[in-house]
């Protein structure tokens, strides 16, 4: 994957949850979520977009690494939504299974970038 392509794909990723999260009903519970998942994943592309200016390589992989902990917070956020709502809503599985493929290649980067 080009690096202008995660680029474009963490940032459509942040804007789909925000745009997911205004679905959700008013309530307490909803409240917090809201609040920590429209932080980390908006987090993510932040954090991978500055490491595309990183000073050096171990600056880059720090990094993608703080990107990889926000795609795994935001995938843990997701998952409780889903059980919290009992939802059939097929976007949040989307979201889900987004979340799940940017750890992956986020986790990737971080180990070839190590192993170069």
């Amino acid at each position: 994957m080009k690096e202008y392509d995660l680029l474009k794909r963490t940032f459509n990723f942040g804007i789909s949850c925000l745009k997911y999260l205004r679905t959700l009903e008013t309530n307490s519970e909803n409240n917090l979520i809201r609040y920590q998942l429209g932080k980390s994943c908006t987090s993510i592309g932040a954090n991978y977009e500055e490491a595309q200016a990183g000073s050096s390589k171990a600056d880059f992989v720090n990094k993608v690494k703080i990107a990889l902990r926000e795609a795994r917070e935001t995938n843990y956020w997701l998952r409780i939504l889903k059980e919290l709502n009992d939802s059939k809503d097929n976007s949040l599985d989307l979201l889900i299974k987004e979340s799940q493929e940017l750890k992956n290649i986020l986790g990737t980067i971080v180990v070839k970038t190590i192993n170069k």
